[in-house]
């Protein structure tokens, strides 16, 4: 007499599976500074407010990744800047498994948006500390900033290897 066994078949081992993980969020710097005080408090405030923003990683380990955002809020009123406001903020990831285009792209755009709500509470904070209206920085759109960096890229190196 044979036994039916009806349990459903063991799926095979997948092969490498990619793995990522954020081991820790952290300030690197600050920087803060009301060139235009007192007199900024004194007029009346039609503000202007530019961001500027970079980010690079580097490979602090066996598949760690630093991730650092740097965001420089500078506002100006009347013509004056009124503040400056700056962040380095910065991660450590886990990254195993993925091809380099892949890796490229969780570390340029990825990475950067998980650490820039951290950047933006500090530089609304920084800005309310030193009295100046609220600053509530709008969201950006890594992957898009990335695209068109990488586009750039491609189309300066297809450039240089046309002239050589």
């Amino acid at each position: 007499m044979s036994e039916q066994n009806d349990a459903p078949p063991v799926p095979a081992a997948p092969a490498h599976k990619a793995q990522f993980t954020l081991q820790r969020v952290y300030t690197k710097d600050i920087s803060f500074e009301a060139p235009g005080a007192p007199a900024a408090f004194t007029q009346e405030w039609n503000a202007e407010t530019s961001v500027q923003f970079n980010s690079g990683a580097a490979r602090v380990g066996d598949k760690q990744y630093e991730v650092t955002l740097q965001v420089t809020v500078t506002t100006t009123n009347g013509g004056k800047v009124a503040y400056i406001a700056e962040v380095r903020q910065a991660g450590v990831f886990f990254v195993d498994g993925l091809d380099t285009a892949a890796l490229e792209l969780l570390l340029g755009a990825h990475c950067p948006n998980i650490l820039f709500p951290y950047a933006r509470e500090i530089i609304s904070d920084l800005a309310s500390r030193g009295t100046f209206p609220q600053l509530l920085l709008q969201p950006i759109n890594f992957d898009a900033v990335y695209n068109e960096a990488k586009r750039r890229r491609d189309q300066k190196d297809a450039e240089t290897t046309a002239k050589h």
